[in-house]
């Protein structure tokens, strides 16, 4: 599934785009992909209306509309936002999107969808909790507002109204271990399977690490380590190992040849040379050195 660094790719790669441009078409190809747009017609309600900007909070994308409501885009497992010219197609088009922009002319944005697991829907915007910025906008929009949908989502790790404190006690307060805790969008947001297991091989912290047994200066140190591999892998594209995931363009990122822990099962870790090992971890796997990540107290 698209993590944080791959979801962020995909905006900065739309936002010059889609920011001021009017829809003038929507042609659904696939009705799977609106499944969690209610109450309206979809094509009805977005032509005509202009996107002011591109949004994003963890892994999820939004469109903020005049109308005040906002284009909600959620990738799934294998979701792919595509610029395209008119007259451009892809494999996997679930929805079409036709955009005049007065920059750049006449625009397609294709949403793509092998599995099905992602999803466009058009949501009303509610003011945030703490009344900040909803998300990362780029140049764009700084406004409170948030899709109604996403307002129970945290803030993510490299948001700079993330409440550092509340997300270390939430930490501290559980038993379960911290991998777990860094994958619940409600404590913090953008963190995947791939990007927990690298923060922890980085903090030298075992998956299973309960959290309740972490003092400040560990949690301080995860943190620390998530914001590090997030940034690094911004830089490098984001993580490819398929065609599912590409930025706008169809092209993949490069992060998968910098990785330590996640994918590498039976190779020598980088710091010490002892085997990498792969375990079950809640229908996913987790990849850790038994050597540096051990589980203590």
């Amino acid at each position: 599934m698209p993590e944080l660094p791959e979801v962020e790719v995909v905006r900065s790669g739309l936002e010059a785009a889609v920011t001021g441009a009017a829809v003038t078409g929507v042609d659904v190809l696939d009705r799977r992909s609106l499944r969690r747009h209610l109450g309206t017609v979809f094509e009805e309600d977005l032509a005509g209306r202009t996107i002011t900007a591109a949004v994003r909070r963890g892994k999820f994308l939004w469109f903020p509309l005049d109308d005040g409501r906002a284009l909600t885009a959620h990738l799934g497992m294998s979701g792919q936002m595509l610029l395209r010219r008119p007259g451009e197609t892809d494999r996997f088009t679930r929805v079409a999107l036709s955009l005049e922009n007065p920059d750049h002319g006449e625009l397609v944005v294709n949403f793509a969808d092998q599995r099905i697991f992602g999803g466009l829907a058009i949501d009303p915007l509610v003011i945030t909790a703490d009344a900040r910025p909803a998300g990362h906008a780029g140049e764009g929009t700084a406004e409170p507002l948030i899709p109604e949908r996403v307002a129970h989502i945290a803030r993510d790790a490299l948001d700079p109204f993330l409440d550092h404190e509340r997300v270390a006690a939430r930490i501290r307060a559980s038993r379960s271990g911290v991998k777990r805790l860094l994958l619940d969008q409600t404590v913090i947001s953008g963190i995947g399977n791939i990007y927990a297991d690298e923060a922890l091989w980085a903090a030298m912290t075992a998956p299973e690490q309960p959290g309740a047994s972490l003092d400040d200066d560990d949690v301080e140190r995860i943190l620390e380590e998530v914001r590090s591999v997030l940034r690094k892998a911004l830089v490098e594209g984001g993580t490819s190992f398929d065609a599912q995931y590409v930025n706008v363009n169809g092209q993949a990122g490069y992060f998968a040849h910098s990785l330590n822990a996640y994918g590498r099962q039976g190779k020598p870790c980088a710091r010490c040379g002892t085997s990498i090992v792969r375990v079950a971890f809640a229908n996913r796997s987790s990849h850790y050195c038994p050597v540096c990540q051990v589980l203590t107290g």
